[in-house]
């Protein structure tokens, strides 16, 4: 059994054996569930990178460069600040 102690600002260093044993890392979000038994249940919800999501749809167009899509974007911004100052 290991035992961390709650400082002043409510904070507990989880032991580094349980970070490994559950896999928590660094930016990994706790959920914690109180049961009616009054202990807790731990959850851990790991952060994706958004690199992760690199491939997840499909592409439906080729990309035109990034010269193009920075005009593409300059013409839309140019075409919303006209539209608020009418």
């Amino acid at each position: 059994m290991l035992i961390a102690r709650v400082n002043r600002k409510g904070q507990v260093t989880i032991p580094a054996d349980v970070r490994r044993e559950l896999g928590i890392n660094p930016g990994d979000d706790l959920i914690f569930e109180v049961t009616s038994e009054r202990s807790i249940q731990l959850r851990v919800v790991k952060r994706r990178r958004l690199s992760d999501l690199y491939g997840a749809l499909p592409a439906t167009r080729p990309f035109p460069g990034k010269e193009e899509v920075r005009q593409a974007v300059g013409r839309e911004l140019g075409k919303a600040r006209r539209k608020e100052g009418s």
